[in-house]
C-alpha cells in the first residue's frame, strides 16, 4: 500500500486529487492527470518562484560561457543545489552536474538542460545584456538552465513522495561540442529508465508546444578538405595546377549527391559554407581548403552520404590533376545522430501537455535538418525533445536562435519548469501503476 499512501500523499499537493480508494489495478484518469499538470503550472506561475527564475536567468545571460567551459555556470547551479538540499554529482564531462531528486532507486527519469553559450557579440541592447566580449547566450541555454532548476526546486518540494528518482541532467557542450556523448560515456545515467528535453522556440506562440513522433531532427556532421596542386602566376597557368578551378568543381558534384543520387522523398543535405584559398589576384595558390555539413535522417543514408563525400573529393581532385584529403574531425566535433521521439513518450507528452495547455496548443511539428545532441540520449534509453513556444506579437519580432539579435520571452519559463515537473512526475506514477499491475496480474495467475 505504499505506493496508494503516495498518491493520497500527493493529492494533497495537487489540493484537487482524491483517489485514497484507486483500485491497485487503476491508471490515472483524465482528471488526475489534468490536476497534476495544472498544479505544476500554478506553482511555477507564483511570484516569487517566477522571479527567482527571471533572476538566475538573467545571471546566466550576462556570463556566458562557452562549451567545457561552463565553470562559472557550473558553479551556479551548484549554488543552487546547495540550497535547495539537493544532492549532485559534479564534475561530470567536465563541467557536467547530474542533481538525484526522490528515493535515490528505480525507476530513473531524467530532465536535460544545456548550459553553454556561442561565440558571437550580442547586439541586443538591454539591461541584461552580456558581460563577456565576443559570446552570447543566442540560443536560450540560460533559459532552459533556469527552467530546470525552477522545476528542481518543485519537486525538491515533494520529494518524500516520489516513488522513484529524478536525475536533474545540466549538459556541457550541446553546440557542437558532444556534451551528451561525454556524459553517457562518464556512466552516471547508465540507469535511466527515460529523458525529457525541451528548447524554447521563437517561432510558436506562447502558452504552446510543438513535437511528433519519431524522427524530429537530423544526424549531422562536418567535414574539411584540402585540396593541393601547383602554385603560380596566373599569367602562366601552363605551369601550375589550380586547385581553385578543382575545389569549384567539387562543390558543384557535392550538390549532385543530393539532387541526383537521392531519393527525393529522403531528405538530406550537403552544403558547403567555407571556402579558403589564394592571396592575390593574380597569383594562384598551392593549395585550397573548403569545408561543410552534412545531414540525414537515417543512419544508412547518413553513412552513405559519408562515403560518397570523401569519393567525389578525392577523384574530382584527380581529374583536375590535385590532390585531396578529407577529415570529418569527429575528435572535436563527435557526429550527430537522428534525434527520434520516443512513441511510449509521445503519447504520456500529448497527456500532461494536453492537460496542462489543452490539446490545440500542441503543434505537430513537421521534421527538420537541424540538429540537437540530445540525439544522444534518446539513443541510449527512450528520449522525448519538444520545443517550448515563446512567440509574443505584443513584444516584438524574434529572432531565430544564433542570431546576435536573439531573444528569450521571460513569460514563457513558466511553462517549462511546470511540463519539466510534471512530465518527471506522471512517468514516476505511470511506471509505478504499470508495474504494481504486471505484479498483480502475476499473483492473480499464480
Amino acid at each position: 500500500m505504499g505506493f496508494l499512501n503516495w498518491v493520497v500523499t500527493f493529492s494533497i499537493l495537487c489540493n484537487f486529487l482524491a483517489i485514497s480508494t484507486l483500485s491497485i489495478s487503476s491508471f490515472l484518469s483524465k482528471e488526475e492527470l489534468a490536476n497534476i499538470s495544472v498544479n505544476f503550472l500554478n506553482l511555477a506561475k507564483r511570484p516569487e518562484l517566477f522571479d527567482w527564475i527571471v533572476r538566475i536567468r538573467r545571471t546566466i545571460h550576462e556570463n556566458p560561457e562557452l562549451g567545457f567551459e561552463e565553470f562559472e555556470t557550473s558553479k551556479l547551479i551548484r549554488n543552487e543545489l546547495d540550497k535547495m538540499g539537493i544532492f549532485y554529482k559534479y564534475p561530470v564531462a567536465v563541467t557536467g552536474v547530474v542533481g538525484f531528486i526522490g528515493t535515490g532507486k528505480p525507476p530513473f527519469v531524467a530532465l536535460r538542460a544545456d548550459m553553454d553559450a556561442l561565440a558571437m557579440q550580442e547586439e541586443v541592447d538591454w539591461e541584461h545584456k552580456s558581460k563577456i566580449p565576443g559570446k552570447m547566450h543566442a540560443c536560450g541555454h540560460d533559459a532552459h538552465v533556469a527552467m530546470l532548476l525552477g522545476a528542481a526546486k518543485i519537486l525538491q518540494e515533494q520529494r518524500d513522495d516520489l516513488q522513484g528518482t529524478v536525475l536533474l541532467v545540466f549538459q556541457p557542450a550541446e553546440e557542437g561540442g558532444g556534451g551528451a556523448k561525454k556524459m553517457l560515456e562518464s556512466g552516471i545515467l547508465d540507469n535511466v529508465d527515460a529523458i525529457f528535453g525541451l528548447h524554447v522556440s521563437p517561432i510558436s506562440p506562447i502558452g504552446t508546444v510543438a513535437a511528433s513522433s519519431g524522427p524530429i531532427m537530423a544526424g549531422s556532421g562536418f567535414f574539411e578538405a584540402v585540396i593541393k596542386g601547383k602554385g603560380g602566376h596566373a599569367a602562366i597557368l601552363q605551369h601550375t595546377i589550380d586547385p581553385i578551378l578543382a575545389a569549384s568543381n567539387i562543390i558543384v558534384s557535392l550538390q549532385h549527391l543530393v539532387s541526383r543520387e537521392t531519393d527525393p522523398l529522403d531528405s538530406q543535405v550537403v552544403t558547403v559554407a567555407k571556402f579558403k584559398g589564394g592571396g592575390a589576384f593574380n597569383v594562384i595558390p598551392d593549395s585550397v581548403s573548403i569545408g561543410g555539413t552534412f545531414r540525414a535522417f537515417s543512419k544508412e543514408s547518413f553513412t552513405q552520404l559519408k562515403q560518397r563525400i570523401v569519393e567525389v573529393i578525392t577523384r574530382q581532385a584527380t581529374v583536375q590533376r590535385c590532390n585531396a584529403t578529407v577529415d570529418f574531425g569527429t575528435k572535436k566535433r563527435p557526429f550527430y545522430p537522428v534525434t527520434v521521439n520516443n512513441k511510449a513518450l509521445h503519447e504520456q507528452f500529448r497527456n500532461v501537455a494536453g492537460q496542462m495547455l489543452g490539446i490545440d496548443k500542441i503543434i505537430e511539428m513537421k521534421p527538420t535538418m537541424g540538429t540537437e545532441d540530445f540525439s544522444f540520449f534518446a539513443e541510449a534509453f527512450p528520449g522525448y525533445f519538444y520545443f517550448l513556444g515563446m512567440v509574443d506579437e505584443t513584444k516584438g519580432r524574434f529572432e531565430s536562435g544564433h542570431s546576435p539579435f536573439y531573444r528569450v520571452n521571460e513569460d514563457a519559463l513558466p511553462y517549462g519548469v511546470a511540463l519539466h515537473a510534471s512530465l518527471a512526475t506522471t512517468y514516476l506514477l505511470e511506471y509505478q501503476l504499470k508495474s504494481t499491475t504486471r505484479d498483480q496480474n502475476v499473483h492473480d495467475e499464480l
